[in-house]
């Protein structure tokens, strides 16, 4: 899918600059950066689901441990 984007002049100039240390494209950088926030997001996602599963499952037992 074809997107263009507009950075800010400052932005650019860093992204540039990693991209020219990483020996790849800044279209290869964004990539990558979108990659690690999906992965980020769906990390949290999993987490909380597990929070969820634990504190619905195991309420008695956490609420033995807030009493000791």
């Amino acid at each position: 899918m074809a997107m263009t984007v507009r950075l800010p002049e400052e932005l650019d100039r860093k992204l540039e600059a990693i991209a020219a240390a990483e020996h790849v494209s800044k279209h290869a950088l964004l990539v990558q950066g979108a990659e690690l926030i999906a992965e980020r997001r769906a990390r949290g996602d999993l987490i909380a689901g597990a929070i969820d599963f634990v504190t619905s499952h195991d309420a008695a037992l956490l609420e033995r441990l807030a009493d000791a």
